[in-house]
C-alpha cells in the first residue's frame, strides 16, 4: 500500500481516484473536463499517483479507432477504499471456518447480516422504494462506499465502486451474498446481483424490484 498517501476528498490526487473507482477507466482528456484543469495539472497528479502506486497506464484497443492511453487504478488503491479491519476479520473468519466448519460460520454472517441491517433500517425511513434506495445509498456513503442510484425499468439499480472489506470478500464470496442479504433487509424488496466487483466488474450493481421479496416468491410460484 501507497504509505505517503493521505486521503484528502478535497484534494485533485484523490478526486480522480474516485473518478476512476466510479468508471473503471479515464484518458487525461476525461480528467482535464472532470477537474476543469490544464492538461500539464492533471498530468502531475497521474505522475505522482502513479509513483505512489495508486494508478497505472495501459493501452486500450477498443473498435476500429487508434490505440489511446488510459488510467486504472491498482488494486493498492482499491485498499485505500476498503475497511482497516480486513485482517482481523479474515482471520476470525478462517479460525472459525477451520474449528466449526461452513454451517457455523453462514449462521454467523446471517446474524452479521441481521444486525447491519437493524443498524442501516435505522436512517431508511421513506416508504417510497426510491426514496429508500436513496437513503440506503446515503447511509453507506458514510461508510465510504462510492455508490449511484439509476432507474432501469421497472427496476432501480443501486451500484457500489468501492468494497469496504475488499481482501475480505475475495476470500469468502459469501460477504457479497450476506451484502445483498442486508441491502434486501433494510428495502423490504427482492435485490439481485447483477454485476460484482469479485468477478472483474467495475462495480457492483444490485437491482432492487418493486416488488417485495415475498410478493416475488408468490407470483413465482402463482
Amino acid at each position: 500500500m501507497a504509505l505517503g498517501f493521505r486521503r484528502d476528498e478535497n484534494s485533485p490526487a484523490w478526486q480522480i481516484l474516485e473518478y476512476l473507482q466510479r468508471h473503471d477507466s479515464a484518458t487525461i482528456k476525461e480528467l482535464e473536463q472532470f477537474l476543469g484543469v490544464t492538461t500539464t495539472a492533471v498530468r502531475q497528479h497521474l505522475t505522482s499517483l502513479q509513483a505512489e502506486g495508486l494508478v497505472e497506464r495501459r493501452t486500450v484497443h477498443s473498435g476500429v479507432g487508434r490505440p489511446h492511453h488510459a488510467y486504472f487504478v491498482t488494486d493498492a488503491a482499491r485498499q485505500l477504499f476498503a475497511c482497516r479491519c480486513d485482517d482481523l476479520a479474515l482471520t476470525l473468519l478462517d479460525e472459525m471456518y477451520q474449528m466449526e466448519g461452513a454451517q457455523r460460520m453462514a449462521q454467523l454472517l446471517r446474524r452479521v447480516q441481521d444486525r447491519l441491517a437493524a443498524r442501516y433500517a435505522e436512517s431508511v425511513k421513506s416508504s417510497l422504494l426510491q426514496e429508500r434506495v436513496q437513503e440506503m445509498a446515503a447511509v453507506l456513503g458514510e461508510q465510504g462506499i462510492l455508490t449511484d442510484v439509476d432507474a432501469q425499468g421497472d427496476a432501480i439499480v443501486l451500484r457500489t465502486y468501492n468494497c469496504p472489506y475488499h481482501e475480505l470478500a475475495q476470500e469468502y464470496r459469501e460477504i457479497c451474498e450476506m451484502d445483498q442479504g442486508v441491502i434486501q433487509q433494510v428495502l423490504g424488496s427482492d435485490v439481485s446481483l447483477s454485476a460484482c466487483m469479485m468477478d472483474g466488474d467495475g462495480g457492483c450493481s444490485f437491482v432492487v424490484s418493486s416488488d417485495s421479496p415475498q410478493e416475488a416468491q408468490e407470483a413465482s410460484e402463482g
